[in-house]
């Protein structure tokens, strides 16, 4: 049978009941959604370029150029590759938004962790992917990073801090959290950005990734990507949230809104974001305001796009015009020299997809190793009967 209180420790719980009542509440929390580098509209209908407000280098400044182009480039020559059936399987493109996935990795330090989603191929590049991965990978090659098992960007390297994606938007939120929890228990100070869309924050698993991530005060930076889709609904008829970064207040902690299409902002909310959580704040949640200028595969006719809004957003707020733009404003570099980096980054792609296109088709034996942990389940060959 059960203790019975007695009538002594009724009387000291209820004292402390009676304490926790008198006790003045804790300062209330306020939605704290930093505006700093949000879009903005041009003064004077002069185009948009960058933010003037940067602690980037000349040299870094290129380097970011580099990126850019290469994968706006890389990504010209899937479709290529697509059209030319060599692709299997669909081709993802991030027209018009490659400056967030771009600029926000590029604030990581080498031994942070990233998990894209398929329309991060920028996060990857500057990860140190390099495009021949790519090609190979699109193609089901036996040299790519899978060895034909998968495609586009779902594999990764580790050793790079790269977790590959899985098609389960949210998923890879919680996955993101275990990284962190072990690097806590081998004292290791890193950050990890999980790359989110609209549709996919509309997820359970997002929201129980991210409110474990705030309880544990984890350095998880959570990118919002706001491009206006979830494949063919637009964001209003999937979330009432105006902005994404709105969510952020039910786990209390705080957000930013950034001009996704500004490569530089991209780069400096980040690189703030990652001090703040490096440095035992926890976690973040960045919305990049920005526009899917391609349907979710190139096999999307995007025909429940509005008209003209398209070619509104290629002509007005491209991220590459706009970073071109803002360093031949600031004298970063001339003409010639963006010339000299994107001759270089195609002569780089070039020999990157005949290396790739020159790999063979994987045996069927072969393929059939590394599923599963083949120490433990053997190999899932093809069954006798169906080989009739």
């Amino acid at each position: 049978m059960a203790e019975q209180p007695t009538k002594t420790s009724r009387k000291s719980e209820q004292g402390a009941h009676a304490k926790r009542r008198d006790r003045p509440p804790g300062p209330r929390f306020e939605m704290r959604i930093s505006t700093k580098y949000a879009p903005h509209e041009p003064s004077e209908g002069k185009p948009l370029t960058c933010t003037d407000e940067t602690s980037l280098k000349p040299d870094q400044l290129l380097e970011l150029y580099r990126y850019l182009k290469l994968t706006r480039l890389v990504e010209e020559r899937l479709v290529n590759l697509y059209r030319q059936t060599k692709v299997v399987g669909g081709v993802f493109r991030s027209l018009g938004q490659e400056a967030t996935a771009v600029g926000t990795a590029y604030a990581l330090q080498p031994g942070d962790f990233i998990t894209p989603l398929i329309r991060d191929l920028g996060a990857v590049l500057v990860k140190g992917i390099r495009p021949r991965d790519i090609f190979a990978q699109y193609m089901a090659k036996a040299w790519g990073p899978s060895g034909g098992r998968d495609l586009n960007i779902h594999f990764g390297d580790m050793g790079k801090g790269f977790i590959g994606p899985i098609s389960h938007l949210g998923d890879m939120i919680p996955v993101m959290t275990g990284i962190l929890i072990g690097a806590r228990m081998q004292k290791k100070e890193i950050v990890a950005v999980a790359y989110i869309g609209d549709g996919g924050m509309s997820t359970g698993a997002f929201h129980e990734g991210l409110n474990f991530a705030a309880v544990q005060r984890l350095p998880l930076l959570v990118i919002a990507e706001y491009n206006h889709f979830a494949y063919s609904t637009p964001t209003s008829l999937q979330t009432a949230c105006r902005d994404l970064a709105e969510k952020a207040a039910g786990y209390g902690i705080p957000s930013h809104i950034v001009d996704g299409n500004d490569v530089v902002a991209c780069y400096e909310v980040t690189k703030h974001a990652a001090d703040y959580a490096r440095r035992g704040g926890g976690a973040v949640l960045i919305e990049a305001k920005t526009y899917r200028r391609k349907g979710h595969a190139e096999h999307d006719d995007q025909r429940y796009v509005a008209p003209d809004e398209i070619e509104w957003w290629e002509k007005h707020n491209d991220p590459v015009d706009r970073f071109e733009k803002y360093l031949l404003e600031k004298n970063v570099a001339k003409q010639d020299k963006l010339d000299e980096i994107v001759s270089e980054v195609t002569r780089a792609i070039e020999e990157d997809c005949a290396w790739a296109e020159s790999s063979p088709l994987p045996e069927g034996e072969k393929a059939a190793y590394g599923v599963f942990d083949n120490s433990i389940v053997p190999p899932a060959f093809r069954p006798p009967v169906l080989e009739k």
